[in-house]
């Protein structure tokens, strides 16, 4: 009878509030530009192996400091062929400089605030991210130090 309730997808509200956790949860006691590059080189090894990659997906990732210092960014995929089409672009750059606005802004990951957004039935404009760099959607996540703030995205395009 009650089946159905443990199949359901989490809503957004329990999507914010386990991002949350995460965010509270990955912390580095040190980081410098030699870690920022194994933590990149790393997460496009990941994606390399996903089913996103292997269905022609891409990807653009940066690690930056809160400052805008770039210590890694790559892109994995096509950036185009002489049809110009590819899976990530210009374009992709400056999506994912929107999701890193958001979390300067915030101090939250994108996703966390696009769920709670959501939960809390709010637009960008309501929640005061109506600026045109910012950008409410997937993956720029902010790993906290002891020391200092960097920026990590991942940007699925």
């Amino acid at each position: 009878m009650f089946s159905r309730l443990q199949n359901m997808p989490p809503t957004d509200a329990d999507l914010a509030a386990q991002t949350l956790l995460e965010e509270g949860s990955y912390r580095f006691q040190s980081f410098n530009s030699s870690d920022a590059v194994t933590l990149g080189l790393s997460l496009r090894k990941r994606f390399r192996g996903t089913s996103r990659h292997l269905k022609g997906k891409g990807l653009v990732l940066s690690i930056q400091t809160i400052a805008g210092h770039t210590l890694f960014a790559c892109t994995v995929g096509d950036l185009g062929n002489v049809n110009g089409i590819g899976d990530v672009s210009l374009d992709s750059w400056t999506c994912l400089e929107g999701m890193i606005d958001t979390v300067k802004r915030t101090g939250h990951s994108s996703y966390y605030v696009e769920k709670a957004m959501s939960a809390m039935g709010k637009t960008a404009k309501q929640m005061g991210l109506n600026s045109d760099s910012s950008l409410v959607s997937g993956g720029a996540f902010p790993i906290w130090l002891e020391v200092w703030r960097i920026t990590i995205v991942e940007a699925r395009i």
